[in-house]
């Protein structure tokens, strides 16, 4: 059984909530109850759906989970319904529209960047492979320089000096 009265912590969790927004610290000072029990109180607070922001005193400073759970809580509101909403906590209905909209294209460009980032794979597989083959085909022309070059000097040394009596045959001597 609780020492508090559910009364009592649903007001205090209504304290924690906006427009007011008061700090665990705050009530804690106010109302004497301990800062571990006040935390708690909030993560369930949170956890069964309620947006409890993180102590941050404007609705700009919240964290994107807390103004998901502000979205999530009024998707399916007309207006007039939005605008009681807002009223009571403290924001206005062009905020929600807008944490509604980023929320709506978090992930609208994944699929095109996907798309794009498997194009650029592609050509730069095509782009390695290309220029493998012209490694290759390098390294082949500069193996058979090499070998020219060792049959040169061996010609050289057996022939003689003179280039030009390695190229010419010999006619008579």
């Amino acid at each position: 059984m609780s020492r508090y009265g559910k009364e009592f912590k649903d007001n205090i969790i209504k304290q924690m909530l906006p427009p007011t927004s008061k700090s665990v610290s705050d009530l804690h000072k106010e109302t004497g109850v301990s800062e571990q029990s006040l935390y708690k109180w909030k993560r369930q607070a949170k956890a069964s759906g309620k947006a409890t922001p993180s102590g941050k005193s404007t609705s700009e400073d919240w964290s994107s989970e807390d103004k998901f759970m502000i979205v999530l809580e009024t998707a399916r509101m007309n207006q007039a319904d939005l605008a009681t909403y807002c009223r009571q906590k403290g924001l206005y209905v062009e905020q929600v529209e807008a944490w509604k909209d980023a929320c709506l294209n978090a992930n609208g460009g994944v699929a095109e960047e996907a798309k794009q980032l498997k194009k650029q794979v592609s050509e730069s597989k095509k782009e390695i492979n290309q220029l493998s083959k012209d490694l290759r085909r390098k390294e082949a022309a500069l193996a058979e320089t090499a070998a020219l070059l060792v049959l040169r000097k061996k010609a050289q040394a057996i022939w003689g000096d003179s280039e030009d009596e390695i190229f010419l045959p010999q006619i008579a001597k």
